[in-house]
C-alpha cells in the first residue's frame, strides 16, 4: 500500500471558509504542510490564509496540483464533495465530517474503488500525521506529535492524542498517525495500515487503538496471526464498562449482544500475541518490552 502522505503531498481544503475549515487551514500550514488551495463553491477568487480559493476542485487540481484533499463540508454536502474530489483525480481524501448518512459513504467508497488507487482516510476522523517530514493532514494538535519509530492507527481521536503523548515523553515519537474514523463505515482499516506500517522500514513497532463495536480488531488480529506479522503489535481498546446496546460517542462504537464486546477483542488479540493495555499510559512499557523481545 501506498503511503497516504509524503513530501509531495498538496491539499486542498473542501470547506475552506467556513469556521473549521479556516482554522485548521491555518494550523496546517503552521505544522508545515503545503495547503496550495481551497475550495467553496460561489467563494472563487478570496483567499484564506494567503491559499486561493476555488469554486472547483478540478481548479486546485489543474492550477495547483492538489493531490490530496480535506473535507470541512457540513453531512449533508460531504458526498458531493468527496465525488468530486474523486472526479476530479485527487488521490487521498481525508473525510473529518461527522455525521454522514451511511448511504452517502458507501457510496463514495464503491467510488474510490472503481478508481482503484484513491485513499479514504475517514469519515470522522482527525486525519493523518507524519512528524518525521512535518505533513498533517488533520484536525490533531501537532505538538503532541514528535519523529520517532511508532506507528498509530486509531478509531478515536482523542485517544491517538493522550497515546501519541505518552510515547512522545517516553521519547520513542512516531512514524505515521492515523485516525481511521469512528463510524460505522469507514475507507482506511486497520489490515490496510498495518501493511503500510510493514513497509515503512522507520516503523519499529505498532499501535492499535480500539474500542468496542464491529469487528475490526478482531480482523486485524486475525491478519497478524496469518500472516505472522513481522514487527511488534500492542493494542489498546475503549469502552471496557459500556453497557450492551449503548452508543458511546461513535456511530461504530456499540455492542450487540455478544458482538464487538471488549472481551472479544481482547481474545482476539491474545490469539494472535498482541498484548492490551489496561490505560493508555501503559502503552510505552508495552512497547519497549516488544522492542526488546524483537531484538
Amino acid at each position: 500500500m501506498r503511503k497516504i502522505i509524503d513530501k509531495d503531498t498538496k491539499v486542498v481544503v473542501q470547506g475552506v471558509t467556513g469556521g473549521e475549515g479556516r482554522f485548521h487551514t491555518s494550523l496546517m500550514l503552521k505544522y508545515g504542510t503545503r495547503v496550495v488551495a481551497g475550495v467553496t463553491p460561489g467563494k472563487g477568487g478570496q483567499e484564506v490564509e494567503g491559499v486561493p480559493v476555488y469554486n472547483k476542485v478540478e481548479e486546485a487540481v489543474s492550477r495547483n496540483g492538489a493531490n490530496t484533499s480535506i473535507i470541512f463540508v457540513p453531512a449533508a454536502f460531504a458526498r458531493s464533495a468527496i465525488l468530486e474530489a474523486i472526479d476530479s483525480g485527487i488521490k487521498t481524501i481525508v473525510a473529518i465530517t461527522d455525521g454522514i448518512p451511511q448511504r452517502d459513504t458507501i457510496e463514495c467508497m464503491a467510488r474510490a474503488r472503481q478508481k482503484g488507487d484513491v485513499i479514504i482516510v475517514g469519515p470522522n476522523c482527525p486525519g493523518v500525521i507524519d512528524p518525521r517530514i512535518r505533513v498533517k493532514v488533520g484536525i490533531m494538535p501537532g505538538n503532541i506529535f514528535t519523529p520517532g519509530t511508532i506507528g498509530i492507527a486509531s478509531r478515536s481521536g482523542t485517544l491517538t492524542y493522550e497515546i501519541a503523548h505518552y510515547i512522545t515523553e517516553s521519547s520513542m515519537g512516531q512514524t505515521i498517525c492515523v485516525g481511521l474514523g469512528g463510524d460505522a463505515i469507514v475507507g482506511l482499516d486497520f489490515i490496510k495500515l498495518l501493511e503500510m506500517f510493514r513497509d515503512d522500514p522507520e516503523t519499529k513497532a505498532v499501535v492499535l487503538i480500539g474500542e468496542i463495536g464491529g469487528n475490526a480488531e478482531e480482523l486485524a488480529a486475525k491478519y497478524i496471526e496469518d500472516t505472522n506479522y513481522p514487527k511488534p503489535v500492542a493494542a489498546y481498546i475503549a469502552g471496557r464498562m459500556a453497557p450492551p446496546g449503548k452508543r458511546m460517542g461513535h456511530a461504530g462504537a456499540i455492542v450487540m449482544g455478544n458482538a464487538g464486546t471488549a472481551e472479544s477483542k481482547i481474545k482476539a488479540y491474545a490469539g494472535a500475541g498482541v498484548p492490551v493495555a489496561e490505560k493508555p499510559g501503559d502503552i510505552p512499557a508495552l512497547l519497549r518490552q516488544l522492542l526488546e523481545r524483537n531484538k
